[in-house]
């Protein structure tokens, strides 16, 4: 064992000696910032979201990142608050448009109105799986997405279909 702890620091060694302390990172260089807002509208109902999010460009077809998410949702006299997290991959196969998928996990507190009575109050997580599709101008993308998780009972969104907006710095 003596031997192997040994071997071991010695490669550690030999392997930050031939590291160049001057060389500078390139990883910062295709970090974006930016994120994404959305906004549906039924009868009777409202879902506004904010995702700040930031994204790192492998390539002018390829990025991933992280999201934070906040929602507000009302229908009729229910009232959903949601936050959480999500992943996000974007793909641009060609540079107008852009594919993503992204899967996300809110934290969901919602109080249903129970007329003459106490109201309902309902805690959980609920998972999403967007996928979407947008047109890219600059840095800007304009798109619909659609939730292949949605649950018409526990979803806080008003539907499985949601526009978007992205812009990254």
């Amino acid at each position: 064992m003596k031997q192997y702890l040994f071997l071991f620091v010695i490669l550690i060694g030999f392997t930050a000696m031939g590291q160049n302390p001057n060389a500078k990172s390139d990883f910062w260089n295709h970090v974006y910032y930016g994120g994404g807002i959305g906004l549906s509208f039924t009868n009777g109902g409202f879902n506004g979201s904010i995702s700040p999010s930031a994204i790192y460009r492998v390539n002018e077809q390829f990025a991933t990142g992280l999201s934070l998410n906040l929602n507000y949702s009302q229908f009729n006299n229910d009232k959903f608050f949601a936050y959480g997290g999500s992943i996000l991959t974007l793909i641009n196969p060609v540079p107008f448009l852009q594919l993503s998928g992204e899967l996300e996990q809110l934290r969901i507190n919602r109080t249903i109105s129970n007329v003459g009575f106490a109201n309902i109050e309902d805690n959980y997580w609920s998972p999403a799986l967007f996928l979407g599709m947008g047109f890219v101008t600059q840095n800007i993308t304009f798109g619909m997405r659609y939730d292949v998780l949605y649950d018409n009972t526990r979803s806080i969104y008003a539907n499985a279909w949601m526009p978007f907006v992205r812009v990254y710095f």
